[in-house]
């Protein structure tokens, strides 16, 4: 799989690192880790610099807690999902110099979800750069740092708003390294916020991974848990490639325990969520938690489903995927892109050239509907996936 893709996208080797699965998620009050103590170097924008002691960690008050969370002696401490990617973002950012952020908003105040919240005044305003409302702008400026040396994370603040900077993402991020015949390579990671919301509008509710997945040389990965947020926000950091991390707008507050060790996930790998023998069901970002709740109902009805988080959108995890089919037969691919060139589409296209043998049943697909989101919440729940369609599309399957 990985030299077709290089062939395909022109992309820098990497290679995979070990990761662990959770699925122990809850909304509580946040209890911060023990406090690291070290110093930063910080640089000032008149080049100034200083040398500070490292800041606490942040404590934010980002969900309110109804009932009191049982105390475990678990290791590890306990993060909500947007405070996963910032200290991931900070142990990058305080590993190697050369990692810097730029984008609307990401500085002072914070980023628009608070990922960014308190690194520009660990690192100072040359390495967390607050930038005008020009994405095209930035995002270009962003490559062109990559392509010198550094290492630079681009918030788009919702992707949306990277529609306007497509011909640098396409053209330059993607491009750059195969058309330099090897001589540049693009460390990028452009992140941000998307998906559909809650009453967010057309605009502010874009899936854009269709959008991305035909440029060659990009790599994507869609973040689910605060345990893989973390871990593909530290991978994508590292890699030579550039990354799109998608990020779902509705998850940041997705609270779990994860390891206090340091540890990076692979950005080319699926994970097993629920394993099982009558299906398998194909899935990331927001959707994984729709699969999981109808697969709580298919259990009571006698049927045992294989639930895998993708999280690799370009290329797909085709090793896992393909064992799975191999045991069950039969697939259900559930996603809130669009179904018209979606990557539901791109994923029932891999699965029959490459496992058409092993298939029992047509593989069924559930997406997002080909509209643009509507504003009223009625219809918003009407265009995106939701269980009950997904038990229905089990059941008519496995018939």
């Amino acid at each position: 799989m990985a030299s077709v893709f290089l062939q395909t996208s022109a992309l820098v080797s990497s290679s995979p690192s070990t990761s662990i699965g959770s699925e122990r998620l809850r909304f509580a009050s946040f209890k911060p880790s023990p406090e690291r103590k070290a110093s930063v170097l910080v640089v000032r924008s008149d080049g100034a610099k200083i040398q500070r002691p490292r800041a606490p960690k942040l404590i934010t008050n980002a969900v309110a807690a109804t009932v009191e969370a049982p105390v475990s002696a678990a290791p590890g401490h306990e993060l909500l999902l947007f405070e996963a990617l910032q200290e991931g973002l900070d142990e990058e950012m305080e590993r190697d110099p050369r990692v810097c952020v730029m984008g609307e908003d990401v500085g002072h105040y914070g980023g628009s979800y608070k990922v960014t919240k308190g690194l520009a005044t660990k690192y100072g305003d040359l390495r967390v750069l607050d930038t005008p409302i020009a994405e095209n702008s930035f995002t270009g400026m962003g490559i062109g740092a990559a392509m010198t040396g550094l290492r630079p994370i681009v918030e788009g603040m919702n992707m949306g708003f990277l529609l306007l900077a497509f011909n640098q993402i396409s053209n330059n991020c993607g491009m750059l390294h195969y058309t330099s015949g090897g001589q540049f390579t693009i460390p990028i990671v452009i992140r941000g916020p998307g998906g559909v919301g809650r009453q967010l509008g057309a605009e502010h509710s874009q899936r854009l991974e269709s959008y991305f997945q035909s440029v060659p040389g990009l790599q994507m990965v869609a973040c689910s848990t605060p345990y893989n947020a973390k871990g593909l926000m530290k991978a994508a950091i590292r890699s030579e490639n550039p990354v799109i991390l998608f990020e779902h707008v509705l998850l940041y507050n997705l609270k779990e325990r994860i390891p206090d060790e340091e540890y990076v996930l692979s950005l080319e790998e699926a994970e097993i969520v629920r394993p099982g023998t009558h299906i398998t069901i194909l899935t990331y970002s927001r959707m994984r938690y729709h699969v999981m709740q109808a697969a709580k109902t298919l259990v009571n009805k006698g049927y045992d489903p294989e639930v895998i988080d993708i999280r690799s959108l370009k290329p797909f995890d085709l090793h896992t995927i393909g064992e799975s089919v191999k045991k069950t037969h039969r697939v259900l691919i559930v996603e809130e892109c669009m179904r018209t060139g979606g990557i539901g589409a791109s994923l029932r296209a891999a699965i029959i050239e490459n496992f058409w043998d092993y298939l029992d049943a047509p593989i069924g697909c559930l997406s997002s509907q080909d509209v643009p989101t509507p504003y009223a919440g009625t219809l918003e729940d009407w265009t995106v996936v939701q269980p009950p369609q997904i038990v229905t599309a089990v059941e008519q399957l496995c018939q």
